[in-house]
């Protein structure tokens, strides 16, 4: 029987800066500070790493990604002999996906993966530091018919979804409310006040029928996981997670290519092919860390991964009742770039660990066993992790 490589991989450290909207810690600070608590965490040293990559690699503009590969290296004294190259493919996760590959494949056993953004602090130098509102080879195909934004692509999504489906504006802003009670049990989460359903529906259109608190939220800090073999995990102080399987599938959304009929995403084929590479179903799933770069991402990721049926997600969240702390599927527990912060799903990864080694405080969920997480709106990602 072939073994599929992410299965000779765990994650073995995880480490989160302090989070600030804007914060007065740079870039490489901060990258410093959470690739050094994921070291520690792992209880290994700087002499212990021999791979680094980073998503996307670094970016001049916008705060995006404003540190790369080279100067964490020399900064930390690493000397890895892996460093990984672009990530565009897979997006977000094409970091991990990348590590996993590299450690699998001998080139290295302990793989430091970090994303690290300072978008708040860009913005709060310059509102154009935001590559909203002109031309980018991200948007060049969009731009013209004045869709300077994701949030009007996603809007589209949003409206079909609507449209078919008879989902409602309550049923779609469960997920911000629920984002916020989680978020208030978090210290390290920029908007932790709660809101109802009726505070949702108050706020403003940004674009129809996408509202205020349907969209993510800029910050400064950074993430960092610390992937390891498992020959070598053996030898750590606490037992590591394991990546039961892994989906990745990439699509043409980003730059204007839609097939179907604006309901589904290219995320269906990250999905089967993350269930295709384990004997678990969406059945034995104890929480759910999905990516919630607007709201709708995170109702159609639920049904690329089988959690729902086609057209349920809407009324499987309605009202918080099973997307919450001790109900059926806790969903973003850390309260998601809703409301916690856009890490790209990033934090969404070092929540799952939190919640998988039982130290998240006062958002656990108990005797969690398996946790799907789940990233990216252009190309998709996705783990399934065990302990």
């Amino acid at each position: 029987m072939v073994e599929y490589p992410e299965k000779s991989v765990r994650i073995s450290g995880a480490g989160q800066s302090a989070v600030g909207r804007p914060s007065t810690r740079s870039a490489l600070q901060l990258t410093l500070d959470a690739c050094q608590a994921a070291i520690t965490d792992a209880g290994l040293t700087p002499a212990d790493i021999d791979g680094l990559t980073t998503y996307p690699g670094p970016v001049g503009e916008g705060g995006f990604s404003p540190v790369g590969a080279t100067e964490t290296m020399l900064a930390l004294g690493l000397t890895p002999t892996w460093v990984g190259a672009s990530t565009e493919g897979h997006a977000h996760m094409g970091a991990i996906i990348s590590a996993i590959q590299a450690i699998a494949s001998g080139l290295c056993r302990h793989v430091l993966v970090f994303r690290t953004v300072a978008e708040a602090s860009a913005r709060a130098r310059t509102k154009n530091a935001s590559p909203t509102g002109r031309a980018t080879r991200g948007n060049a195909w969009t731009a013209p018919f004045n869709a300077l934004s994701p949030a009007h692509i996603y809007a589209l999504y949003a409206q079909a979804y609507f449209t078919k489906y008879n989902a409602t504006p309550t049923q779609l802003g469960a997920i911000a409310v629920n984002s916020r009670a989680m978020a208030a049990l978090n210290p390290n989460a920029i908007y932790r006040a709660p809101i109802t359903i009726d505070d949702y529906l108050a706020s403003r259109i940004i674009t129809s029928p996408l509202r205020l608190y349907d969209c993510d939220t800029h910050i400064d800090g950074s993430t960092a996981i610390l992937l390891s073999h498992r020959d070598a995990a053996r030898d750590l102080p606490r037992p590591p997670i394991e990546i039961e399987s892994m989906g990745m599938a990439l699509g043409g959304i980003g730059f204007g290519l839609h097939k179907g009929d604006f309901t589904t995403l290219p995320a269906d084929a990250a999905g089967r092919m993350l269930w295709s590479r384990t004997d678990l179903t969406p059945n034995d799933l104890d929480i759910a860390q999905i990516y919630d770069g607007f709201s709708i991402l995170t109702l159609l990721w639920m049904e690329s991964l089988g959690i729902c049926k086609r057209g349920e997600a809407a009324s499987f969240v309605e009202g918080c009742t099973r997307i919450g702390l001790g109900a059926k599927m806790p969903l973003n527990t850390s309260g998601g770039q809703l409301s916690a912060g856009r890490f790209h799903g990033y934090g969404h990864i070092f929540e799952a660990c939190e919640q998988l080694w039982n130290r998240a405080g006062a958002r656990q969920v108990p005797n969690a066993k398996t946790c799907v997480v789940a990233t990216g709106g252009f190309g998709y990602g996705a783990l399934l992790l065990r302990k």
